[in-house]
């Protein structure tokens, strides 16, 4: 086998290899917030090319043609319009050029900065969540399970009225998959207020225990477990000025489907849905008049064997309204930007032929602006591409990841970029690549500390298609005539990319406290994770952990051939999905791995919610063979090793049946297996408890594989 370290990175880098440096605390490990290098936070003026910034008690704007700098409103002023004594300027945004957005104490301010007044004040009623602005004076939000507004003299509206639990309006949908992150959606006028209502009525119930009452008591969730019935929902389109409510007629396929990627067309008369059938495998992306919900066209249709997974709604061309910006991987394999005529679908052009999934950032009059994987899958890099000609142009050069913020008119962009090498760098620059201005470049907060030498590299995935990138840590102070124990860190499921080339390798402090405790810490991204392309992400569809686990094992390999690799201490931990793959890989190779820790684990994918577990698996009727090859129950007899589960109580994504199920097939089969809850723990253990839980891992390893 060829192992190929990775060429844009070149040899190996060492951080801080001083034997006399610090050694990470578990607090440091958990908590350290001052060992992420230091950041610049800046935000656009509106639509005004000035970049803004708190400096001491200032409000500082620098423009970035000029690079003039103003104060545009000191914390005195601030607190002389809000009339409070604030210590610290608060979180802000911009409503336009000459108005700032602060939020206080249930009330949300309109500030006028020139004025250095306050423009307008919306009272947020108390409990209210998901607020959502409209940006013409009305604020959205829910309580409880009903959608209200407010106005600019605090009036408040109800949207809906649902005495039933069971009907949810306003609120996200799905389990947030899809793309859907909320449930408001105003019209670009202001004027009209689309939102979704959830019917849970025929989806079944899960009991979470919360001992913090005198007695204990029970709080039932609503929990749709793949093959079960799930919820159905609608959109519902709420005019401002009548109070009344249409519902989309969305009858494509059955109550079961999923509504997803909701956008409005540019005169807020249409409204444009993607429709995914239960099955997940056809799509349609349809068209509804706002005023009376009625279904106008179906405008491109989708369907794979597989899955098909919309995740960005429709964006329309700013300066022709006619056409919109569509993103699918389902056409040429990857991610990509699509034109697409709005009066009957037809498919105009790809507007990014690269082999390599890309986000679209923005555009202008004739350019559109996107960021891509296409330099390579660890890198991250702005381009625009000229609508009209094609042509296209790179504008970030730094080897690196790179996140942009354009300027409203795209004419400039705040480059923040790290990679291997280096911690931070802030820049400002033009829409053609050059930079302006350095506007930070951060030191590194480690190099006080002994740190281990961090190395990226790639090793062939089992099917020998594709190069498979890891990040590697030596123990610190290495001497390569010893033999290191091994640690294995592992999620590897869709929507995740361990290993990017940021500063530090997208390194988790925890893997470097284990190697300053003289462990080698090994981190691969699998088939099935994100960023290589639809066939890399599907290889794992109907057999989730099989592929992911061949392609991990060809990583082991990679390090049993390490001459300071002890290959008979090779240890393994993962949460959730990492849990569900720490617990596979030790059931299914006993004499590889002798301990592993997992979290949160999923057991068998039956017992987990229908949207993600349906994708990624079918239906438990249509694919009772591929569930039961993968489900953990039917491996709990295998275990040979040492594994300690962890879990938190009241799990609500990852349910206690699944953990629990396991032990209980444990005790059925006579093999000893360790377990630890955390009672008051939701899915991710936060906070101090996770110091907590980070020791606990960190003792199970030097108990047992040290």
């Amino acid at each position: 086998m060829k192992y190929v370290l990775l060429t844009l990175i070149g040899v190996a880098m060492m951080f801080n290899s001083n034997a006399q440096g610090k050694v990470l605390t578990m607090e440091d490990a958990v908590l350290g917030y001052h060992l992420y290098p230091k950041n610049l936070y800046v935000q656009w003026q509106g639509e005004r090319n000035v970049l803004t910034s708190v400096r001491g008690n200032e409000l500082v704007g620098q423009d970035a043609a000029t690079g003039r700098e103003t104060v545009l409103m000191t914390l005195a002023e601030l607190n002389a319009a809000l009339g409070t004594d604030l210590k610290g300027w608060p979180q802000f945004s911009w409503k336009d050029a000459g108005t700032l957005v602060v939020a206080r104490q249930g009330k949300m301010y309109e500030i006028d900065v020139e004025k250095k007044a306050v423009a307008g004040t919306y009272t947020i009623a108390r409990g209210a969540q998901n607020v959502t602005p409209s940006g013409y004076g009305l604020v959205a939000y829910t309580k409880g399970n009903n959608l209200y507004y407010t106005d600019a003299n605090g009036n408040e509206f109800a949207v809906t009225a649902d005495k039933d639990p069971n009907f949810v309006n306003g609120q996200t949908v799905s389990r947030n998959e899809f793309g859907i992150a909320g449930g408001i959606f105003w019209s670009p006028d202001g004027k009209k207020l689309g939102f979704y209502r959830k019917d849970e009525s025929q989806v079944g119930t899960f009991p979470l225990l919360d001992i913090t009452t005198r007695t204990g008591s029970l709080r039932e969730i609503k929990y749709p477990m793949a093959g079960m019935k799930s919820e159905q929902v609608s959109l519902g389109i709420y005019d401002i000025a009548s109070g009344k409510t249409v519902w989309a007629d969305v009858t494509d396929f059955g109550r079961e489907q999923y509504l997803t990627n909701i956008a409005w067309g540019p005169a807020s008369d249409r409204v444009y849905i993607q429709v995914l059938d239960r099955d997940q495998k056809h799509m349609h992306l349809n068209e509804y008049c706002a005023r009376t919900g009625a279904f106008v066209k179906t405008l491109l249709t989708e369907e794979n064997e597989k899955y098909v997974e919309p995740l960005t709604p429709v964006v329309f061309l700013k300066w022709d309204d006619s056409k919109f910006i569509y993103r699918t991987n389902n056409r040429d394999g990857y991610f990509n930007l699509y034109l697409v005529s709005a009066a009957d679908g037809k498919v105009l052009k790809r507007l990014t032929p690269v082999e390599a999934d890309v986000e679209l950032v923005g555009q202008d009059g004739r350019y559109v602006y996107y960021t891509s994987a296409e330099v390579s899958p660890v890198d991250n890099h702005l381009f625009r591409v000229d609508v009209k000609s094609g042509k296209k142009l790179q504008l970030t050069k730094a080897e690196g990841w790179h996140s942009v913020k354009m300027s409203a008119d795209m004419a400039y962009f705040v480059d923040n970029y790290s990679s291997l090498r280096v911690p931070r760098v802030v820049n400002l620059a033009k829409n053609d690549g050059k930079v302006v201005k350095e506007l930070l470049r951060a030191e590194d907060p480690t190099r006080d500390y002994n740190y281990g030498e961090i190395t990226m590299g790639t090793v062939k995935s089992a099917d020998g298609k594709y190069d498979n990138y890891y990040r590697l840590i030596k123990p610190m102070d290495f001497d390569a005539s010893k033999k290191y124990p091994v640690i294995l860190y592992v999620y590897g499921g869709p929507h995740s990319q361990m290993v990017r080339n940021t500063w530090q390798a997208e390194l988790r402090r925890w893997e470097m406290y284990m190697a300053q405790h003289g462990y080698v810490v090994f981190v691969m991204d699998n088939r099935g994770t994100s960023n290589r392309g639809a066939d890399f992400e599907k290889a794992i569809h109907g057999q989730c952990g099989q592929a992911e686990m061949a392609d991990q094992m060809e990583g082991i390999k990679f390090l049993k051939s390490l001459p300071y690799v002890d290959a008979e201490r090779i240890g393994v931990h993962g949460w959730s999905y990492g849990g569900f793959m720490t617990i596979s890989l030790i059931t299914n190779y006993p004499d590889v791995f002798k301990v592993a820790v997992a979290g949160g684990p999923v057991i068998d994918w039956k017992w987990y919610e229908v949207m993600y577990g349906e994708r990624y698996m079918d239906s438990p009727h249509r694919n009772a063979a591929g569930y039961e090859k993968v489900s953990l129950i039917n491996k709990a007899k295998d275990l040979k090793g040492k594994l300690l589960i962890c879990q938190g109580a009241i799990d609500n994504v990852v349910v206690w049946e699944q953990s629990l199920s396991f032990i209980r097939e444990c005790i059925k089969n006579n093999v000893q297996v360790d377990y630890f809850p955390y009672p008051c723990a939701e899915h991710n253990v936060m906070g101090k408890d996770r110091i907590h839980l980070m020791q606990k891992v960190t003792n199970y390893f030097e108990d047992y594989l040290k």
